[in-house]
């Protein structure tokens, strides 16, 4: 581990640490809050997905329903106007719009093929932008100044690591320059989510085994065909599913390879400081320092 005492942290100065867990738990609140010291630098891996990995596919993607209007097709063919996406570290609609979700597309959905193709470059995307936060971390020192650095990492990341593996090609690297910080939820917090989630469903990253297993459930369990599935229905319908499935990952890659702090705990932090103490007490003392 990249700091092996409360000591080493404490002491430490250049502080990095890679936070992941659930979306909704802290990690965009804490690290605006560690941005805003003046200290940190804050790298988002969903933004660097949607910019430097997905942003060609989300731009042709809305060309691609331009296209579809007389209007704008003729503006666009005489290059007249430009469409381009502004996703930013508080809005990645954009991305999610790209990602879609499968069913009825009288209802908004894509093919479920299509939507695995999505999956896949997801899947390329989060694995490329998780480790430039190595190269990221380095360079907000050496040419920013900022001693310290945060990723906010993205809800997925237990999707493309694998945590009993000692040689995992992400989470090895990462760990190695960046503490992983899991924020723990409660079953509180996961009602909570389900909740929220049910109201505005939005798309989400699966495993692609992951993926055809609650796809091929869901269809049995409605009767339905491909076409006829109600898009927000299904990911409605899986999301409880996938909680359950990442929530055991989340937990060895935090016993394999950071630390955990609870998502209370990280509610209350204030300042740069309360985050600091909190990550301290998640390490280990001097005197019991990990083997």
């Amino acid at each position: 581990m990249l700091y092996r005492t409360a000591s080493d942290w404490l002491a430490a100065p250049n502080k990095r640490v890679a936070l992941f867990g659930m979306s909704g738990l802290g990690k965009t609140h804490v690290s605006n809050i560690l941005r805003d010291s003046g200290q940190w630098f804050h790298y988002s891996v969903d933004f660097r997905i949607g910019t430097r990995y997905m942003g060609e596919h989300i731009v042709d993607n809305f060309k691609r329903e331009a296209m579809r209007n007389p209007f704008l097709r003729e503006l666009l063919m005489s290059d007249s106007i430009y469409i381009a996406s502004n996703i930013t570290f508080q809005n990645l609609a954009p991305l999610s719009t790209y990602l879609g979700k499968p069913g009825n597309p009288e209802k908004g959905g894509i093919p479920f093929e299509e939507y695995v193709r999505r999956q896949r470059q997801h899947h390329e995307a989060e694995v490329a932008a998780t480790l430039d936060a190595l190269h990221f971390a380095d360079k907000a020192e050496a040419i920013y100044g900022y001693p310290h650095f945060v990723a906010d990492t993205s809800g997925s990341l237990c999707e493309v690591v694998d945590p009993e593996n000692p040689e995992d090609p992400v989470l090895k690297p990462l760990s190695s320059n960046i503490l992983p910080v899991w924020i723990r939820g409660t079953d509180a917090h996961v009602e909570a989510l389900v909740a929220r989630f049910s109201k505005a469903p939005k798309p989400m990253y699966y495993t692609e085994g992951f993926l055809r297993g609650i796809w091929d459930d869901y269809r049995a369990a409605r009767g339905v065909a491909e076409a006829e599935v109600d898009p927000d229905d299904f990911i409605r319908w899986g999301f409880r599913r996938l909680l359950e499935h990442r929530l055991p990952i989340y937990a060895a890659i935090a016993r394999n390879w950071g630390v955990t702090i609870e998502a209370d705990d990280v509610a209350r932090v204030r300042e740069a400081r309360d985050f600091e103490h909190l990550i301290a007490r998640a390490l280990p003392e001097a005197g019991r320092a990990a083997i």
